[in-house]
């Protein structure tokens, strides 16, 4: 979809003396890579590849979106397992542990990988293993912002010999997002909650909180103090009066913040994780339909195309136009999104599970 509009703004810029695409102009889609190229990555450590790798392995999921994003999937022999979604990963071999962020050494070493792409969460002891072994592995810093996205896709693109297609995406991803700021400016923000597990939720300085703001809604869990990924009460929930529940995948509000706002409205809407939840150019996804949800006039308004709509397949819950009926479609087949409150255990585990699709 992003090459269909590259390409018409290509014709538009040939037609009108040219025009930027975000801040990277379309001029600079013609970037090459050069090597030997070396950066250094999380550990300090300054990693050098001497020659275009042919043979990759993606240690997360959003690495993984990222190499299929930027035109360089061919060469990825090896990802983990919530990479699976992706399109042909399944022909990939399977380097995941029986944990939901480990890895299996050996199973990396088998793929003979001229280069590995760690996260984050990655233990340095797990990098030290793998180099130790004889491999070239670059861990990346955390992603926490738009501009991190930025960066560490136009990053990758530079170690893999994949500098055109990132510089492509980069320049579809902040065209995108220029539109959806452009939809939500001056616009009041609705009150919002990102529902986890547990009581758990995503407050200030956090991906999630980033999401929610550009959006534009306002992360109530922010406006509470809360900062990272913490619980939250039901009592502040209540007190904070949020007007939307943002839902990853299938999770539901729990029915202890069932006197709120978005709770009496069964407002909710439910975005798919592995959009959601991986720093990877397919944020743009869940982004724009939040702008549509929180803002459907202004996001008509604002000439944002309906096309990414077909990639997002996750169903949203909103009041109903009339005051009699209440729509309840959710991915689950039709389920109100307003549960029992979550053991808990589980919402720890999901908040697990969340950092291992994240990265």
């Amino acid at each position: 979809m992003k090459q269909l509009l590259l390409s018409a703004i290509l014709v538009v810029a040939t037609l009108f003396g040219g025009i930027a695409v975000g801040s990277v102009g379309v001029a600079g889609a013609q970037e090459t890579c050069s090597f030997p190229v070396t950066k250094t990555d999380a550990t300090g450590t300054d990693v050098t590849i001497e020659k275009e790798p042919q043979r990759i392995v993606t240690l997360s999921p959003s690495a993984a979106q990222t190499m299929w994003e930027i035109g360089g999937k061919q060469k990825v022999v090896g990802v983990t397992k919530y990479s699976a979604y992706l399109d042909g990963a399944n022909g990939k071999a399977n380097v995941s542990g029986a944990g939901t962020t480990t890895v299996v050494a050996e199973k990396v070493v088998a793929q003979n990988p001229d280069l590995v792409l760690a996260p984050n969460i990655i233990p340095d002891q797990t990098v030290q293993k793998l180099r130790d072994a004889g491999l070239t592995v670059y861990k990346f810093r955390e992603a926490k912002s738009l501009e991190d996205i930025y960066a560490k896709t136009e990053l990758t693109g530079q170690l893999t010999g994949e500098c055109q297609g990132a510089t492509e995406t980069v320049s579809w991803m902040k065209d995108r997002i220029q539109t959806v700021r452009q939809a939500v400016k001056g616009e009041d923000r609705p009150k919002a909650l990102y529902v986890m597990g547990g009581g758990f939720t995503a407050g200030e300085g956090t991906y999630i909180d980033t999401i929610i703001r550009t959006g534009g809604g306002t992360n109530v869990a922010a406006e509470a103090d809360i900062s990272g990924y913490e619980q939250i009460s039901s009592e502040v929930v209540v007190q904070q009066k949020p007007e939307w529940f943002v839902l990853s995948g299938s999770m539901k509000a729990p029915g202890t913040y069932s006197d709120t706002p978005a709770a009496k409205r069964n407002r909710t809407v439910s975005l798919n994780p592995n959009y959601l939840n991986q720093p990877a150019p397919r944020i743009v996804y869940p982004i724009t339909k939040l702008a549509k949800t929180f803002h459907p006039e202004a996001y008509k308004q604002a000439n944002v195309t309906t096309t990414t709509e077909t990639d997002e397949t996750m169903t949203t819950t909103t009041e109903s136009m009339s005051s009699t009926t209440t729509a309840t479609t959710t991915e689950s087949g039709g389920q109100p999104g307003f549960g029992a409150m979550t053991a808990t255990f589980a919402g720890a585990l999901a908040l697990l599970t969340f950092l291992a699709r994240r990265e």
